[in-house]
């Protein structure tokens, strides 16, 4: 994940602008994060445009918010090779890159604080990547795009 002179290259797109999606931006300016910010368009756009840019390899993860999370989220896993979480708490972002190898991040513009969106974005940043345990199911899970 570090093949851009060892900065992350995070691929952001949100449908809507407040005070949550600009805590999670400067987060990601503070950390040093390489931002590729997708245009304004519909959020099924917005979803799969970050989902093309992981896939593609033009970065290394992906940040979608939308009103609740759960539409950028869903565009962006019809990208085949993406795998998209809808997390609300840093466990269960924690839990997406170890158990699922998840490479996209959904999140609720409306419904999590700044702050709280911070620690969830954190969580998921800082967790490198799958537990070795879950080879076999990440496998499995990864398969089902060549069905």
């Amino acid at each position: 994940m570090d093949g851009h002179n060892g900065v992350v290259r995070i691929a952001f797109a949100a449908d809507d602008s407040n005070a949550t999606t600009e805590a999670v931006l400067a987060h990601l300016a503070e950390a040093g994060h390489d931002v590729l910010r997708l245009g304004e368009q519909p959020w099924p756009g917005l979803g799969a445009g970050v989902g093309r840019a992981v896939a593609e390899g033009r970065a290394d993860l992906g940040v979608v918010m939308c009103w609740t999370g759960t539409g950028t989220a869903i565009a962006a896993n019809k990208v085949p090779g993406v795998l998209a979480a809808v997390a609300w708490d840093p466990w269960v972002a924690r839990g997406a890159r170890l158990w699922n190898d998840a490479n996209v991040l959904a999140m609720s513009l409306k419904r999590l604080a700044p702050d709280v969106a911070v620690e969830v974005l954190r969580a998921f940043l800082e967790t490198p990547g799958p537990d070795p345990d879950e080879a076999g199911n990440i496998a499995l899970l990864r398969g089902l795009d060549d069905d």
